[in-house]
């Protein structure tokens, strides 16, 4: 069986166009990994001088798939939930706009970032909702390795979940509005996973990202 190689064409548009999440250079072999490999939130191998996602095979070999990065590329996503007045839990989720299905709002860590800050910033970027990181029932989870469908064995997404408990109680959610790169962010009732995706399903004909569906069976069933 040959090994398939395949970069997208947008990946290599933003390239062209210099984009800051797309790494230039188009032989991995050429990049010094020493840094990246040592600041990489989840080990790597190297095999030729070429990067190899720790979870592979993804069914592209060589090649970066829809990701501009090379190797391991760090994200933060917020996963926030609210309870009201009645005890039904909410979890705020947004609609990519790249057509991928429903997210929790999340986003590439940049550089010297903190995880954490990263994910209240991108959850202010994409559905205006401003959290306090300083609240007590916010807690920062270790990183994990997503299954994200943009994939390749050469480049890859680990994120770091940040879990944002608004409390119970509330009469009206807070308001939110898709922004960004999201067309639209909503609360949607998750008082489990099943009970989450049924709704999808049935009321916005959609799905979760699937990068995020083991992320979030593992937080709203345990």
């Amino acid at each position: 069986m040959t090994a398939r190689t395949f970069t997208h064409p947008s990946v290599l548009a933003g390239i062209t166009a210099g984009a800051s999440w797309a790494d230039a250079e188009m032989d991995p072999t050429r990049i010094d990994w020493t840094a990246r490999r040592a600041a990489a939130a989840i080990p790597f191998p190297l095999v030729d001088g070429r990067p190899v996602n720790p979870y592979a095979p993804t069914g592209i070999r060589y090649g970066r798939n829809e990701l501009g990065h090379w190797g391991e590329a760090l994200a933060a996503d917020a996963i926030v939930t609210a309870a009201d007045i009645g005890g039904q839990r909410w979890l705020l989720l947004i609609e990519r706009g790249d057509g991928h299905g429903w997210a929790v709002p999340g986003g590439h860590v940049d550089p010297g970032e903190n995880p954490t800050h990263a994910a209240f910033r991108e959850l202010a970027e994409e559905t205006g909702l401003v959290a306090d990181p300083t609240d007590p029932w916010v807690k920062t989870l270790p990183a994990r390795y997503v299954p994200d469908p943009r994939a390749s064995d050469e480049a890859w997404m680990v994120t770091v979940p940040v879990r944002i408990d608004l409390g119970h109680g509330w009469d009206a959610l807070p308001e939110v509005t898709g922004r960004d790169d999201a067309r639209q962010a909503a609360w949607l009732p998750a008082r489990s996973y099943q009970h989450l995706i049924e709704h999808l399903r049935h009321y916005h004909d959609g799905d979760v990202f699937p990068a995020h569906r083991d992320l979030l069976a593992a937080v709203l069933d345990h």
